[in-house]
């Protein structure tokens, strides 16, 4: 059984990401918990998508809201890529679902506390929760057996600087601290879900034409995301880092290239502030504490995606 808790600053991918996890056809993989944290939106919209999302899929989940923002830098948000509410412009009702009145820091050292070396960590957002967690409970990091980071940029091409992905970029501190720790990370960098790994206007086709409301909902939550993609990146149509991420937690053979590095975050230059530096050549001469993710199965990550729409 695979025991999986997700790390999430909720909005559009994060959104297909938890839908993918809850709706994933293995009866052996069961989402535990959901914590929320600021980064695409504000910590209270990045919550409610995330209650929304549980309830399409008619699921029940605890969810335990997390840091308003960054451990020690003003908060940054990515309206301009997710739109107004971080769902496309799409205003989904609220949802029924309440939140629990745990903090998630404290919800996350107890559950893991409570059951060592069960549950796999899948964070989709800024760490800052996972840092204020671990520097409560640094004992987190040897009761973790893995932990999925969507995050970072291995080739060092970023998506909201020249050098930084959005996650890492938000806290960076955070990052460095996580990286740090202890905590066996597989970084999942932003760059995975370039070009053929974006959903393309024939993928998204056969998404629409499965006429569910999950296929509806992936497309719809995700428009404006695909319209910045297009405009500001130049990329073939729809990104979808976080669910990548998720697929290769839920399988990891879909991550088909990796490597144990020295990794560490930069938090000192303005200019390449929270970019992940991969000592992939060893340089440095210091221990490894990474495992990169450095190429996916395409058309594989794509059915794990379309099997939990249908």
């Amino acid at each position: 059984m695979k025991r999986i808790w997700i790390d999430t600053d909720t909005a559009s991918d994060d959104a297909v990401a938890i839908l993918m996890a809850l709706r994933w056809p293995d009866e052996e993989i069961i989402i535990e918990g959901i914590t929320t944290v600021s980064g695409n939106v504000s910590l209270e919209e990045c919550t409610r998508n995330a209650l929304y999302t549980i309830e399409l899929c008619g699921k029940q989940v605890p969810v335990y809201q997390g840091a308003g923002k960054p451990l020690v830098r003003e908060a940054v948000f990515g309206y301009f890529f997710h739109g107004p509410d971080g769902m496309g412009g799409m205003n989904y009702p609220s949802p029924k679902l309440e939140i629990e009145e745990n903090h998630a820091v404290n919800a996350l050292i107890d559950a893991i506390r409570a059951n060592p070396n069960e549950f796999i960590l899948v964070t989709l957002g800024p760490l800052t929760n996972i840092a204020l967690a671990l520097s409560i409970a640094p004992d987190l990091a040897e009761k973790i057996p893995m932990c999925y980071v969507m995050g970072g940029a291995a080739a060092t091409l970023g998506n909201i600087t020249p050098a930084a992905e959005f996650n890492i970029y938000v806290d960076p501190e955070a990052a460095k601290m996580v990286f740090h720790s202890g905590l066996p990370l597989t970084m999942v960098g932003w760059e995975l879900c370039r070009g053929e790994a974006n959903l393309d206007d024939e993928d998204i086709k056969s998404v629409l034409a499965m006429d569910t409301v999950y296929s509806k909902f992936t497309v719809d939550c995700n428009r404006q995301a695909i319209q910045t993609n297009r405009e500001w990146l130049g990329e073939p149509m729809l990104p979808l880092p976080d669910p990548i991420t998720m697929a290769i937690a839920l399988d990891s053979s879909i991550c088909t290239k990796k490597g144990k590095y020295y990794v560490t975050v930069d938090v000192e230059s303005e200019v390449t502030r929270g970019m992940t530096v991969v000592d992939e050549r060893g340089v440095l001469e210091k221990d490894a504490n990474v495992t990169v993710c450095w190429a996916i199965d395409v058309p594989r990550w794509k059915e794990a995606l379309y099997k939990t729409l249908r």
